[in-house]
């Protein structure tokens, strides 16, 4: 069991510091956003299709055609997701962008109030309260970002749109709950494919071996490996431990953005991404306002 932890801690936090650092590749790659999107879902799917088939999933009767539909689904939601946040971080950086996007915990709040039915307690309310002010906070902060358009407002609200479909996403995930998570990933990036390849175009593609290293980085790594990666963990971690080390994502992408592009939040930024990121940890770590309290006062 301990051994168990130990690997997917380790699988949990690879994963989560490769998410970290795809800002930097979609913003030096110099690409438009469809154009990332689609390399990232070609590469992406060739790298999975090879671990599919080293797995035994490629099988005949692996899916329903129900499940294949839901599948596809939640491929079209996981592709509106990437292209929602690579361009949100034009117009509010990658900092801003990903903390803002980190609500989505919220959104599949509703979500599965909506479709699976489950409750919302009094404490998840407060801790959608808490993200609802942390956001306020973003979006009444002046930006002091080189380098960004001025449409501040703009990229917040495409990192919650980007936060929303992830959400959808992740509910058809849980009507999939049984079916082999690489099987959903390839399908998911194979949705992307088909989707984007009618606005790609393949005449002012990258000229350089650089740009295609990047690209397909986005698609080896930030796709393949980590979906190999973080479903490895999900299995091996109890969902507490999964929940916190879910946080090393939003703080590797604000590292980033400051080192390789010198983006420093300001202070109501800062103010506002600690509560929001504060509210999504009491959320997916089951805390108790009472118990927060407890636990600061002693």
């Amino acid at each position: 069991m301990q051994k168990d932890i130990r690997s997917g801690t380790v699988q949990m936090t690879a994963a989560m510091l490769i998410s970290g650092t795809i800002g930097w590749f979609v913003v030096v790659s110099g690409q438009p956003v469809s154009s990332v999107v689609f390399w990232r879902c070609l590469f992406g799917a060739v790298s999975l299709l090879v671990i599919c088939a080293a797995m035994g999933l490629l099988r005949p009767g692996m899916l329903s055609l129900r499940s294949f539909a839901i599948a596809v689904f939640g491929g079209v939601a996981i592709v509106l997701n990437w292209l929602l946040l690579f361009a949100s971080y034009k117009h509010a950086s990658i900092s801003v962008a990903t903390t803002v996007y980190n609500t989505q915990p919220f959104m599949l709040l509703g979500l599965g109030a909506m479709f699976l039915g489950e409750k919302i307690t009094a404490t998840k309310l407060f801790w959608l309260t808490l993200a609802f002010a942390g956001m306020i906070a973003i979006v009444e902060a002046k930006p002091n970002i080189e380098g960004t358009d001025n449409g501040y407002a703009l990229g917040i609200a495409m990192a919650l749109a980007a936060a929303f479909f992830y959400a959808l996403a992740a509910l058809a995930a849980k009507w999939l709950k049984g079916t082999p998570p690489h099987l959903i990933a390839l399908i998911q990036v194979a949705t992307g494919v088909v989707m984007l390849l009618p606005m790609t175009d393949f005449s002012s593609q990258p000229a350089n071996a650089q740009t295609w290293l990047l690209l397909a980085t986005m698609g080896v790594v930030h796709t393949g490996l980590m979906y190999v990666l973080l479903y490895g963990a999900i299995q091996k971690l109890p969902i507490h431990l999964t929940g916190a080390l879910s946080f090393i994502y939003p703080i590797a992408a604000i590292l980033v953005d400051r080192l390789a592009f010198g983006h420093a939040l300001q202070p109501l930024q800062i103010a506002g991404a600690a509560i929001i990121l504060l509210a999504a940890a009491g959320m997916n770590l089951g805390w108790t306002p009472m118990r927060l309290l407890g636990a600061r006062a002693s």
